[in-house]
């Protein structure tokens, strides 16, 4: 068998899907892309596919070799992006050879089920008790929502305070045994951090997320003295050699390696792992579209320290279109008390409505995050 084609659909609401196609008729999915640079990832792809086309889709592991390492520049987001979806496409194709789930391939099911979280409160956090009362009426175990707005390096206690009573409202209005995964999004500097984690403490919130930029991971170590909070982070990291010296540090409890941008599923599956080896849980990172949780829930099902998995289902993003739009069976995904059942079809287990992908791709999108500026005018994290 040999790659002929690969494809790219720019989709609302800012997604990018990859077709790759074989000469035995036999297609794959993925879904390569950074949020905000799709075209970017695009170009990353395209420059790929001089290497891929002729090559044999089955031999993953030496086309990622290749991909990663046959470079002088490796890494980062876009390149690991790309590598990513076309990562997952290969799958879907080896999956579909064989009949099988991936995560049949990958050592098989340890797990019946995948316990999600969804969204509440959109980027400036507001009417969350309700939205969190709606969700866990709906089914939901588990909430996730952002901390706060933006924060300076230094900021006032009233913005922690409003924070706070945030989060107080939302434990209040679902009780004390769902989940409140709380994101600090990189938002917030290492002074502010820790005492944000210090007065969340009472809460108990199920993880605090990204308490600090990746690039700041080694204020971790200090922010973890003042909670006993799980502390989570990842989803701005790539590939093995982006996680080693974390998990070496033992400083989270959690890490969220996105599979559209860490390496792809082999590659987090390796990746969840090294995790488990320093007693560390996996929530994979997936505010993306069903190709890329497809593929996240093939990784859930493949192994036993992924405790929950993010998705996109009604979230602040998703305008004009969402996650089940592009399916021909949206049953797929359906939640059940909180938790979403095994992917049983072949390859990546969903199958994609190409119709409707070409459809959208004709309207595209040119989705871009927001710039925000703190009260002085200085640039503020997003």
């Amino acid at each position: 068998m040999k790659i002929t084609k690969l494809e790219l659909f720019k989709v609302p609401p800012r997604w990018l899907f990859l077709k790759i196609e074989t000469d035995e008729g036999i297609s794959g999915w993925g879904e390569p892309v950074v949020e905000g640079k799709a075209d970017t990832v695009h170009a990353a792809v395209t420059e790929m596919s001089d290497y891929l086309i002729g090559k044999d889709p089955m031999r993953i592991e030496d086309l990622f070799q290749v991909l990663y390492r046959g470079g002088f520049y490796r890494g980062g987001p876009i390149l690991s992006s790309a590598i990513s979806g076309i990562e997952q496409a290969l799958w879907d194709i080896k999956g579909k050879f064989y009949n099988a789930p991936v995560y049949d391939l990958l050592g098989g099911a340890c797990r019946d089920r995948t316990r999600v979280y969804c969204w509440i409160g959109g980027d400036r956090p507001s009417d969350v008790g309700e939205a969190a009362k709606r969700q866990v009426e709906a089914g939901f175990t588990a909430v996730k929502m952002n901390a706060t707005e933006e924060l300076h390096y230094i900021d006032s206690l009233g913005k922690v305070d409003a924070a706070i009573a945030r989060i107080a409202a939302v434990r209040e209005a679902v009780g004390r045994d769902v989940g409140i995964g709380i994101d600090f999004h990189g938002r917030v500097h290492k002074s502010m951090a820790k005492i944000l984690a210090k007065e969340l403490e009472p809460y108990r919130p199920m993880f605090i997320e990204e308490p600090v930029l990746p690039e700041n991971n080694e204020a971790l170590r200090e922010i973890a003295r003042y909670t006993s909070c799980p502390i989570a982070t990842g989803e701005r990291m790539y590939t093995r050699w982006g996680f080693k010296e974390l998990l070496a540090q033992g400083i989270v409890d959690i890490i969220q390696p996105d599979l559209s941008h860490a390496g792809g599923i082999l590659e987090t599956r390796k990746i969840a792992a090294m995790a488990e080896a320093y007693d560390v849980a996996v929530a994979p990172h997936c505010p993306l579209g069903p190709i890329a949780l497809a593929s996240c829930l093939q990784l859930d099902t493949c192994s036993p320290n992924a405790f929950i998995q993010e998705q996109s289902l009604g979230i602040h993003y998703n305008q004009g279109s969402d996650l089940l739009d592009y399916l021909k069976d949206p049953s797929v995904f359906a939640y059940k008390d909180g938790f979403v059942s095994n992917l049983t079809g072949p390859g990546l287990g969903i199958e994609v409505n190409e119709e409707k992908v070409r459809e959208m791709a004709a309207i595209g999108h040119t989705w871009k995050n927001p710039v925000w500026r703190q009260e002085d005018g200085t640039v503020a994290e997003w």
